[in-house]
């Protein structure tokens, strides 16, 4: 409660600093200002005794008397600037002392060189832009509450610069992600977003109602059922930078709304997306952060290729013994259950497995890793390998111990979709999507197709433990 009165005092000053501003004539929240640049782009072009009209956040101030110098901040950089009342005029130099610090004002003047050798705006004339009513936080010490900084991101931007670069990082990356692949031939596609069957992927969608069709709809959890449609309709290398949403829980790895790329490419394979994917990440790597090694010590990821390739069931035998796929349901729970697993009494030989896989093995591949060959209960919409009809022909791409991108060999032969779709609909016929299966009637041509999971490629490449802290406004549950 005292730190509440406090943020009410401090407010109740701004107010009354705004009232006082607009006695002496100035509008506390001003329109467009003309600029002879952003920050970085005056200092870039500096030159003393240069004319220059500048704009930003008020972010330290220190008073000499007739004198005061400043600092303002925009997106780019901050600047210095040199006020006096010599200069300015009593009420202009007056009022200008009842700017607080977060401020948004306007300076124009002559650019010098301070004898500390600091460039800076020898101030003419000033105008005031938007006036604060709250102060800024930690008095720019840095904003460590992380409850703050998630709910109210634009103090995290404002305190922490690393935190802003972070996220114009994150801008860059998908502009160089977007860049390659054009650059390859790829088409960006966009697909719809609210469908009638949530379908691409096993997950639990988000429902709504759209009043227009008086239809339930689903908000997509994947676009590739869409992306195959296209496929079907001539298109030959197709992407979509989307939103997905699963409803499903919160965790340092998994947000509800998440950044997904969905790659295909007519006439490819598994193997067409595995150098796809180890270009696309290697090139977003060195433009954008000039490193292929991220991280330090035990936890570094060395992105330098070759990338390992191993069998998914090879890393289950090192890690569960040589016999494990020759066990039963029954003897292979007592197992897990051995290495400290635990295992629901309903599962069956492949869950059992997979939680293996994720619980034990997973977190251990720090380099890049293609774990191919996975059971075929788990990946419904891929080929089967042609020597082993239980497995299907994909990969798994895991990174600093995360899945980070699958990738397949489509599954194009729709007779073999429809069993697939029925048999995961246990008997539920309004489960199966039919106008899928009607287009892939009409013929897919064999295909590769990958997804990358952006959020958690930028976790590795940014250095962070949290999927929040790659996501601007990311989900959190509501203040009680």
């Amino acid at each position: 409660m005292q730190e509440v009165s406090r943020q009410d005092e401090f407010r109740d000053q701004r107010i009354a600093n705004l009232k006082a501003l607009e006695a002496l004539g100035y509008q506390p929240y001003g329109g467009a200002y003309e600029r002879t640049g952003r920050v970085a782009d005056v200092r870039a072009s500096f030159e003393e005794g240069k004319a220059a009209r500048m704009a930003g956040r008020l972010v330290a101030v220190r008073e000499m008397g007739k004198s005061i110098f400043a600092h303002i901040q925009d997106a780019t950089d901050r600047f210095q600037i040199y006020v006096r009342k010599n200069d300015l005029g009593d009420d202009a130099f007056k009022a200008f002392k009842l700017l607080d610090l977060g401020d948004h004002i306007g300076v124009e003047g002559e650019l010098f060189v301070t004898k500390m050798g600091e460039q800076t705006l020898k101030a003419g004339a000033w105008t005031l832009l938007s006036k604060a009513l709250r102060p800024l936080p930690a008095k720019w010490h840095g904003l460590q509450d992380v409850e703050i900084r998630y709910r109210q991101r634009y103090l995290d931007l404002i305190a922490n610069p690393e935190v802003c670069a972070l996220f114009q990082n994150r801008s860059r990356a998908i502009k160089a992600i977007r860049d390659f692949l054009y650059e390859h031939g790829y088409i960006e596609v966009e697909t719809p977003m609210m469908q009638s069957m949530p379908g691409g992927a096993a997950a639990n969608p988000f429902k709504t109602h759209y009043e227009a069709l008086n239809a339930d709809v689903y908000l997509r959890i994947a676009p590739e059922l869409y992306l195959k449609r296209l496929m079907v309709g001539g298109y030959d290398r197709v992407f979509e930078l989307n939103r997905n949403f699963r409803n499903e829980g919160l965790s340092r790895f998994h947000n509800p709304e998440f950044t997904m790329l969905e790659i295909y490419e007519a006439y490819g394979n598994v193997r067409t997306m595995m150098r796809l994917v180890a270009d696309l990440i290697t090139h977003v790597a060195e433009t954008v952060y000039g490193t292929l090694v991220f991280g330090e010590g035990d936890d570094a990821v060395d992105l330098t290729r070759p990338w390992r390739e191993v069998p998914y069931r090879d890393l289950v035998r090192e890690r569960a013994g040589a016999d494990w796929f020759e066990l039963d349901a029954s003897a292979m729970r007592a197992k897990a259950e051995g290495l400290g697993l635990s295992v629901a009494p309903d599962w069956d030989e492949t869950e059992i497995t997979q939680e293996v896989f994720e619980k034990l093995i997973e977190k251990t591949l720090q380099n890049p890793t293609f774990v191919t060959r996975l059971p075929k209960a788990l990946v419904p919409l891929a080929k089967t390998c042609e020597d082993d009809p239980e497995s299907v022909d994909v990969f798994e791409l895991i990174i600093g111990g995360r899945e980070i991108a699958p990738g397949y060999e489509e599954l194009n032969d729709p007779l073999e979709q429809r069993r697939r779709f029925e048999q995961q609909a246990g008997g539920e016929a309004s489960k199966v999507d039919e106008d899928f299966l009607l287009a892939l009637e009409h013929g897919m041509p064999p295909a590769g197709g990958m997804g990358i999971g952006i959020d958690r490629l930028l976790m590795i490449l940014s250095g962070v433990e949290a999927i929040r802290d790659v996501i601007l406004f990311p989900q959190l549950k509501p203040k009680t």
